[in-house]
């Protein structure tokens, strides 16, 4: 019984597995501003956490990409102002 409740913990950390890898910033906007992006795997409605040199944000996914090879989220601009990414354009991140 006790390895089974280990592995059934086991698998809901590997769900919440963080990730890192380039994020970019689109054009869109959630509502009044909100932060918002875009993902390939991640539930939609789910929150995530993206860190970019030290400051850290709550995303909200509502669409899914980025479509372009070795970029693993795209970026609400409300989201990558708050991040400080602007003038980068494309930045390593970490995701949460």
């Amino acid at each position: 019984m006790l390895s089974l409740l280990t592995a059934v913990a086991a698998a809901a950390c590997a769900d919440a597995h963080a990730e890192s890898g380039l994020a970019s910033y689109y054009g869109g906007h959630g509502l009044r501003g909100e932060m918002t992006c875009a993902h390939r795997s991640r539930p939609f409605g789910s929150m995530v956490t993206v860190t970019y040199h030290g400051h850290s944000i709550k995303c909200r996914v509502n669409d899914r990409g980025p479509f372009i090879r070795g970029r693993v989220i795209d970026i609400s601009i409300s989201a990558a102002r708050a991040l400080g990414m602007m003038s980068a354009g494309v930045v390593l991140v970490s995701i949460e």
